[in-house]
């Protein structure tokens, strides 16, 4: 995936580089040819909003020299489908109330498309301890190791914040259960959200501190589960969804 050469090549990869990684790649919804263009004074000068901007030209504003911006071109790439159905519902939400409003819809995809992960939870019996936040059983080495919890980075900002040595970090979690290896998830977690069964509301999303998965962080011993500041104990009251199940 060529893409990936951007974060580590000498150059910062200019606008027509970018677009050759979508080779060719249209809006899923609306069939518009996606490019990214120069996000410029005479670009914005239009008054269209960013997200219209997208569902009406297929025209996605991109900063030079700006990780955040990079990072959300290479999950273009990668997630094509997904972007598309965010775009879809934040474009909708933007024509129904207007765009100095948000909805709840409209923080649940945003915090997601800065900070989401999706998430196949291949064994059910670790959800309790997810709910609970127990946080040292479900980071135990020997869940990951099995395969039991497999998790794909979605959110930019999310990526972005990586950058940072030793920062601590939370995803905001999709989640699927179900132990089939054959599955897209990414085209089922695209169809959910496009028909709006999924990112209506913020508490929908799980989180999970993604510094606590074994091996991504420096040092993850037992004080560290217990006193980090990502590894907040469950709020009073607090009620998950219930899982989609994902069809073997």
């Amino acid at each position: 995936m060529a893409w990936r050469d951007w974060c580590v090549q000498a150059d910062w990869p200019g606008i027509e580089i970018l677009n050759a990684g979508l080779a060719g790649m249209r809006h899923a919804h609306t069939q518009q040819p996606l490019r990214f263009v120069a996000q410029t004074p005479e670009l914005l000068a239009d008054g269209l909003h960013y997200e219209a901007r997208i569902f009406e030209r297929g025209e996605i504003a991109t900063r030079r020299d700006n990780w955040h911006d990079l990072l959300n071109a290479m999950v273009w790439c990668r997630y094509p489908a997904i972007k598309s159905a965010l775009n879809l519902r934040q474009h909708d939400d933007v024509q129904s109330v207007g765009a100095k409003q948000r909805t709840p819809a409209q923080y649940a995809q945003t915090l997601f498309d800065e900070g989401g992960a999706i998430v196949q939870l291949r064994d059910a019996a670790l959800l309790p301890a997810w709910d609970r936040h127990d946080w040292q059983e479900l980071f135990r080495p020997v869940h990951w190791q099995a395969g039991a919890i497999r998790i794909e980075v979605f959110g930019h900002a999310l990526l972005e914040h990586a950058l940072t040595p030793d920062k601590l970090m939370t995803a905001k979690c999709l989640v699927w259960c179900g132990d089939a290896t054959s599955i897209d998830l990414s085209e089922l977690t695209a169809g959910a959200i496009a028909d709006a069964n999924w990112l209506t509301d913020p508490q929908e999303l799980r989180p999970l501190p993604v510094s606590g998965i074994p091996g991504w962080h420096t040092t993850q011993d037992d004080a560290f589960y217990a006193t980090a500041e990502c590894f907040r104990p469950a709020r009073p009251g607090r009620v998950y969804p219930m899982l989609r199940t994902v069809v073997p």
